[in-house]
């Protein structure tokens, strides 16, 4: 007899999920709060609890989060903007984002929620209270009363004449209702906003509530608040090691990374614009070197600093503190001078890595480390898991609760991050002839992993170079190893860790993936 095969849609599977939950429901009382607060090109270099930050950074209230939480040295939450919040809207990889796609002027994008179904909808199903505020930027529709009890958002897909406007005269969405200009600095306002709903606005004080803040900032044209521009005065970076090119040992396409040039003086300075379509006529309020956009990047950071402060403790006046998870992390990093960039998307740590500090006092340990590397897809079965609800559908990423419980856990499982630039889902099963047309920046696809020490990258571009790195004795990825013959058992380890982690979350390109160059 012959079995035919049955296709299960992810409505069906919204359907049937509601059994599973039975064995995993935890009393209402029982049930945290999660504040979800998320930055924007926001490196973890910017934050004075991680090491790697400048001595003069000043980040107070995410440092005072961090001693009373777990830090997280190695986070990967995405590649840029829209497909990091795909992520955090799904738990699926880039590849795994059925139905999503770019269309239209950018940034419009679009969705079929019947194929793409976001997950707070199935926290609306279970009793909790769902708001999101501050940037959107996954498709027109928002889920405004679908996904979200509360929305008050920046939707820049479907305003593409306002998607510049990171930090002011915003228009701003609120429910699904028309859209309208918003004075005011948008770090203050989704602070503002946030602060209301915390202290009870928009949601019943009975039910348990998830609240994701979007900030814009430190996203281009890193426009700080005026109350913010005199700070940081005489800042001096050291100039990374690869700023110019060349650079042995890397693939072809970072030959040709230049964004900086010297100056009369010598000293390294912006080279042309940012590649990125709303900031390209970007100007540095303190001039055009590496210094000054450092220190006005930074300066950016201070009212995110300020607003987590503030979130905290509307948390503590309203007696919610104790039973909120609170998770601080960013779409991904930005590099400054690192590899020859000004942007993020590259594999390496400093475009892409990003912050993550979770923090409950009352269930987690404080002042802990994580050394392993997680990823953006951990953090919804996560959420999942403190809220206390059954998985609906299969997800990419893994339950970081052990880690949080005891940072010195034994993890096993490696961190995978995609970059597919602006395709998703299936159209990211073939790679294009030249995947590097299909963005702005000249990166062409490819799968960073990371396992222990070793960071492994595979470029989607045929007779390409892969890339090894050991970030413990070469934590500015300068040195590939790849080509290296004492590294070569740990070069085919990784590439096949990296092919099986592409089949384990389903990637219909694994079996397309264009040959690497031969080892030496």
């Amino acid at each position: 007899m012959k079995v035919w095969p049955v296709k299960i849609s992810p409505l069906l599977l919204l359907l049937c999920y509601a059994w599973l939950n039975s064995a995993h429901k935890l009393d209402a009382a029982e049930r945290p709060n999660i504040l979800l607060i998320y930055t924007d090109d926001h490196s973890y270099r910017t934050i004075g609890c991680y090491p790697q930050s400048y001595p003069w950074v000043k980040t107070p209230n995410i440092d005072q989060l961090a001693a009373d939480g777990v830090r997280f040295e190695y986070a990967y939450i995405g590649t840029w903007c829209m497909p990091s919040r795909a992520t955090l809207l799904t738990g699926h990889h880039q590849y795994g984002v059925k139905s999503m796609r770019m269309e239209g002027e950018y940034p419009g994008s679009t969705y079929d929620p019947q194929q793409c179904p976001f997950w707070p909808r199935v926290f609306r199903e279970n009793g909790y209270t769902t708001c999101q505020i501050g940037k959107w930027h996954t498709g027109t529709d928002t889920g405004a009363n679908r996904d979200w009890d509360h929305q008050r958002v920046w939707n820049r897909p479907r305003f593409p004449a306002n998607s510049g406007k990171y930090f002011y005269d915003q228009l701003i969405e609120t429910d699904g209702g028309p859209a309208r200009v918003t004075r005011g600095y948008s770090t203050d306002n989704y602070t503002n906003w946030a602060e209301d709903f915390i202290r009870g606005e928009h949601r019943d004080e009975k039910q348990p509530w998830y609240l994701w803040v979007c900030y814009g900032a430190v996203h281009g044209p890193f426009t700080p608040a005026e109350r913010h521009r005199n700070e940081y005065p005489g800042v001096s970076v050291p100039v990374p090691k690869d700023i110019y090119p060349p650079r042995p040992g890397k693939p072809a396409y970072m030959q040709k990374i230049n964004g900086w040039i010297a100056n009369n003086d010598g000293i390294p300075s912006m080279n042309g614009g940012f590649g990125g379509l709303t900031v390209e006529d970007t100007t540095s309020i303190h001039g055009n070197t590496l210094d000054g956009w450092v220190r006005q990047y930074h300066q950016g950071v201070l009212a995110l600093d300020e607003s987590v402060g503030r979130l905290i403790n509307s948390l503590k006046e309203t007696g919610q503190y104790e039973n909120t998870l609170i998770v601080f992390t960013s779409d991904q990093g930005f590099a400054w001078g690192q590899h020859g960039f000004h942007t993020k998307l590259a594999p390496y740590d400093a475009n892409i890595r990003s912050p993550l500090i979770v923090s409950m006092p009352a269930r987690l340990p404080s002042g802990k480390v994580v050394r392993h590397a997680v990823s953006g897809v951990d953090l919804v079965p996560t959420f999942f898991s403190f809220a206390g609800i059954g998985l609906p559908w299969e997800m990419h990423g893994h339950d970081l609760t052990p880690l949080l419980t005891n940072p010195d856990t034994d993890w096993t499982h490696p961190s995978l991050t995609a970059f597919t630039a602006r395709m998703f889902g299936e159209d990211t099963n073939t790679v294009p002839e030249d995947s590097t047309k299909n963005n702005i920046t000249g990166i062409p696809w490819y799968f960073m992993l990371r396992q222990h020490q070793f960071k492994y990258i595979r470029n989607l571009v045929e007779g390409e170079i892969e890339e090894l790195y050991d970030l413990t004795a070469d934590p500015d990825e300068l040195n590939n190893l790849a080509q290296l013959p004492e590294h070569r058992v740990t070069l085919q380890k990784l590439r096949q860790a990296t092919i099986d982690e592409l089949r384990r979350t389903g990637a219909g390109i694994v079996d397309n993936l264009p040959s690497v160059a031969d080892a030496r």
